[in-house]
């Protein structure tokens, strides 16, 4: 079987947080089997695998609307004149593609891209090396700009469209939308499920004070008064990576694309929203990992937990939740052949407990042995050495 996917699901205790509020400042939630669950949004846990993957390969992506001051603050730095590098940075935005990006004013009355850019950090270096490149048309036109209306696009538009367009690790992992310039779309090779809880929870409120240091001679209050939402929980976590897609965003580098696979893997078990991170600590990692390779489709195990898991006789949800996924897994392959199979390539898992458990295929003594495994699995690398 040709591998295709590459699932991962987590189980994960975390304790009193809020890794993700409302609007509101609550904690996300969500309906499902009927009861209320704790949610964490894919986009707030993405975000922190990004950064995590950016920072092991040491190659940022920036996601922005002020391209215009960047590249301006840039070019200030090396001495051009503030007026002149703010137009230089406008003309960036100007020439990008056969009608520009548009802009507007922020509250600062800077201006901003009428649309979010997604370009490697390195790109705004670039984008100002472009601009010092043509700095005698910049002036030129600048001088023009000031007897007439109509603003002209001087920079080359295919160099700015081939900045703006250029990707990193992350891009190629995650994807990118940019209508703006059709070369500039990347499919996303990985997909994101928003975590929740495997039981039902009560978020609870925490009324708290500060006392002031410096208090006046009749304060005998606190300084501050407030109240916060938090919850606790076990989540269900799951992601998976097209791993065809991820090969054709990299023009079929295969060991780029096993690197990348192997960071977005050690990235997402190691990851943790930010939110009140310091009111709270809940530095907990994952108590089960089960990595799936797969040659049919992605399959997500969330159904596992419609029911919401009751505690276990002494207590918890942490081990009635994982033996509550090796039960619906277990019966999913099973019941799963319509491709004459139940699609698995390659699967495993490893947990705290260290108790193998039916339905989760081969049990591995640590997460690091996992997930070699399943990289060499989706990379055909046992099949190479097989026949070395």
């Amino acid at each position: 079987m040709t591998p295709k996917f590459l699932d991962v699901h987590l189980l994960q205790t975390i304790p009193y947080a809020n890794l993700n509020r409302d609007d509101l400042g609550a904690p996300k939630t969500v309906v499902y089997g009927g009861t209320g669950r704790t949610r964490v949004s894919s986009q707030c846990w993405k975000r922190q695998v990004r950064l995590e993957v950016e920072s092991e390969l040491g190659d940022p992506a920036v996601r922005t609307r002020r391209i215009v001051t960047e590249v301006a603050r840039r070019l200030t730095a090396a001495g051009w004149p503030a007026e002149l590098a703010t137009y230089a940075g406008k003309q960036v935005l100007m020439s990008a593609g056969k009608s520009g990006i548009k802009t507007e004013k922020d509250r600062d009355k800077n201006d901003i891209s009428s649309v979010l850019l997604y370009l490697p950090a390195a790109g705004l270096d670039e984008l100002a090396a472009l601009a010092a490149d043509h700095r005698s048309a910049l002036e030129a036109e600048q001088t023009k700009e000031q007897t007439k209306k109509k603003q002209v696009a001087v920079l080359p538009v295919d160099a700015v469209a081939a900045i703006l367009s250029s990707r990193n690790g992350t891009i190629n992992l995650f994807g990118r939308m940019l209508a703006e310039l059709p070369g500039g779309k990347v499919d996303g090779a990985v997909q994101v499920a928003h975590a929740f809880t495997v039981h039902g929870t009560d978020p609870e409120v925490d009324f708290f004070t500060a006392v002031d240091d410096i208090p006046s001679v009749d304060d005998f209050g606190s300084g501050h008064m407030n109240a916060g939402e938090f919850s606790a929980g076990v989540f269900y976590r799951y992601a998976s990576i097209d791993l065809a897609g991820l090969a054709a965003n990299l023009d079929h580098d295969v060991a780029t694309a096993r690197e990348l696979t192997d960071h977005f893997l050690r990235a997402f078990l190691s990851a943790l929203p930010s939110g009140k991170r310091t009111a709270t600590a809940p530095n907990t990692p994952p108590e089960l990992v089960y990595i799936a390779v797969r040659a049919d489709r992605p399959m997500s195990l969330a159904a596992a937990f419609e029911r919401p898991v009751a505690p276990g006789l002494d207590g918890g949800h942490g081990e009635p939740a994982r033996d509550a996924l090796a039960s619906y897994a277990g019966g999913l392959h099973r019941v799963w052949d319509v491709h004459g199979g139940s699609g698995v390539v390659l699967h495993g898992h490893a947990s705290i407990d260290e108790e193998p458990r039916k339905g989760l295929g081969d049990y591995r003594a640590s997460y690091g042995e996992l997930i070699n495994a399943a990289l060499g699995a989706a990379y055909h690398e046992e099949l190479a050495e097989a026949s070395a």
